[in-house]
């Protein structure tokens, strides 16, 4: 039988993305933050000679990047955290117990 998870709770869920929100927030400001000293120190180290599209893409993929990587990271501690993980029904459990015990 499969077990239910705190997500199946409308009010745990309510709490649980409502925390992944606010971390998306938190991090949203930390990449800005991240964006604007990243593009101040290749003004001020880089070559004269670079163009504007450097920087475009510099900021594109650095925001990206740290924004994925947060949002994925923000999931699987929600999974974890709500015990969506442990309440999957595993099919081959009993295979994988069969054969450690013999």
């Amino acid at each position: 039988m499969v077990k239910k998870s705190r997500l199946d709770d409308p009010q745990s869920a309510a709490f649980a993305w409502a925390r992944f929100r606010r971390i998306m927030r938190f991090m949203f400001l930390l990449t800005l933050g991240v964006v604007a000293i990243s593009l101040a120190l290749l003004w001020k180290f880089g070559s004269e000679a670079v163009s504007i599209h450097y920087y475009i893409a510099a900021a594109l993929g650095i925001g990206f990047t740290m924004l994925l990587a947060s949002a994925l990271m923000g999931l699987v501690f929600l999974s974890s955290g709500t015990g969506h993980d442990e309440s999957i029904d595993d099919p081959l459990a009993d295979d994988r117990d069969d054969q450690s015990a013999g």
